[in-house]
């Protein structure tokens, strides 16, 4: 047998892997042919259940560069030094459509990064969004089902969209920002990423602050018109794979510059909004972007499945130096995403060559789907044990987080303000760009009852008189 030679997954070379084995010409199939039914019977099980979200992406590897110090706010390893470069892994993806839908179509983009630093996997499971559409994690769900398909149907729905969104008026700002012209990038390589939550980070000396992380496009922003969507999709609804691919391959790497917005505790506490509320932004005029590195990509996958579609992100990945933050849609993400992964790819899905830690890993979880590692023979199989297992280390400790109040369900639209920010996005777009608006909310209210359209342009007119009248003419209505 040669090194070339295909083989059963037992390691049996197979001498024919053209013809069935079977009574004769003319006869049934044996059903000794192993060969044969170890075919058909992984090919039964070569797809694992796609992602609720974000199921349709694109990935490849790439480095995370520093190119300004930031000890100052951070002891993560891996942001130490000014020209320390780690290896990383990005996803994007589209976020409502499954994974047949087609790449140019109008949503938000999921933009991820697996940082592979010596401390452990930092993950960075963001949006091409600095905002989101909820705030509290109890109407995710829900608010995913408005995006998927009606269950006697089968068909999208645009009347559950709008109706979801009309009845929450917490998602103007990202509704606003989703039918701009931002909402259709030409391709992964042309849009901005954001971390959207607040997060915190740690320094040397234990003193906290607060954080949102943003990668900007080295490339430019490029998008396109609903009407150059719809021409692309006709002939490549790949558009954004194909992009990415082939402009790697290639030798053009794309590139983002990684910032950070930087909040004070103390400011925090006095911060006009909530400054852990997933729908509002931080304005760059108060707390203005800090340089931290350059992320590039620069080599494709080896295996789309082993590595893109297999690869597992999730916010409860972080290093010591970066922490969390009493973001309510954060908390739950930290445990729903992990979670999400061990039923789709399985128990020890992080054991993975693509998900694996380029670090030591010392764990007692035991046994399960996917237990295909041998641990080192050991007597230290729980803790506390007397035989040299994996102990904890209080060093990495952090301070406890400023949590105050009773535990109740609190109402999380009272007293919230969520008009200003959609009113000033709208507001920063020019003419043209507020006309693309207008045409683009119209086009997505096609075949909504009346109702629930007004009850909308109610929650435009509040964000800005001229933004519910430019709806409503687009629409044939009078306000």
């Amino acid at each position: 047998m040669t090194s070339n030679t295909l083989t059963t997954t037992g390691g049996a070379p197979i001498a024919d892997n053209q013809n069935s084995l079977s009574a004769g010409p003319r006869g049934p199939l044996l059903m000794q042919d192993y060969q044969l039914l170890e075919k058909l019977a992984h090919q039964n099980r070569e797809r694992v259940p796609e992602r609720v979200v974000h199921a349709k992406g694109s990935g490849a590897y790439g480095t995370l560069t520093v190119t300004q110090d930031v000890s100052r706010y951070t002891k993560a390893a891996f942001l130490s030094q000014v020209g320390k470069t780690t290896e990383i892994l990005m996803r994007f993806s589209t976020v409502a459509g499954e994974r047949g839908a087609a790449d140019a179509e109008r949503d938000v983009r999921g933009f991820s990064i697996k940082a592979y630093t010596e401390q452990g996997n930092w993950d960075m499971v963001g949006n091409n969004t600095p905002v989101f559409f909820v705030r509290d994690p109890l109407k995710f769900p829900d608010f995913i089902r408005t995006q998927k398909r009606h269950p006697v149907s089968n068909l999208r729905s645009p009347t559950a969209m709008w109706d979801f969104w009309s009845l929450s008026p917490e998602s103007l700002h990202q509704v606003t920002t989703l039918f701009s012209d931002r909402g259709l990038p030409q391709g992964y390589r042309f849009m901005h990423g954001f971390g959207s939550h607040t997060y915190s980070m740690l320094n040397a000396a234990h003193e906290r602050v607060w954080v949102k992380f943003h990668f900007k496009s080295m490339q430019g922003i490029k998008t396109w018109t609903n009407a150059e969507g719809n021409a692309v999709i006709a002939n490549d609804r790949e558009s954004a794979q194909r992009d990415l691919f082939e402009a790697i391959e290639g030798g053009d790497f794309p590139r983002w510059k990684f910032s950070i917005q930087v909040m004070t505790e103390a400011q925090a506490e006095t911060f006009r909004w909530n400054p852990f509320d997933l729908t509002k932004v931080w304005p760059h005029a108060e707390f203005p972007l800090i340089e931290v590195g350059i992320v590039e990509l620069n080599r494709n996958a080896d295996n789309y499945f082993a590595e893109i579609e297999q690869s597992s992100f999730s916010p409860s990945n972080i290093v010591p130096g970066i922490g969390f933050s009493p973001d309510k849609m954060l908390q739950a993400r930290i445990f729903a995403y992990a979670d999400a992964h061990r039923y789709r790819i399985g128990t020890h899905y992080e054991a993975l060559p693509v998900n694996r830690p380029r670090c030591p890993v010392h764990t007692q979880h035991a046994d399960g789907a996917m237990r295909f590692d041998a641990p080192p023979r050991t007597d230290a199989w729980y803790e506390p044990n007397s035989f040299g297992g994996p102990v904890e280390d209080k060093a990495f400790a952090e301070p406890p987080l400023p949590l105050a109040g009773d535990a109740d369900r609190y109402d999380h639209r009272d007293g919230n303000d969520d008009y200003s920010q959609a009113g000033d996005l709208f507001r920063l777009m020019n003419p043209d760009q507020q006309d693309q608006l207008f045409g683009n909310i119209a086009a997505a209210m096609q075949g909504v009852p009346e109702a629930i359209i007004r009850r909308q342009l109610a929650h435009f007119a509040k964000a800005d008189p001229a933004y519910a009248a430019g709806v409503a003419a687009r629409l044939g209505l009078s306000l």
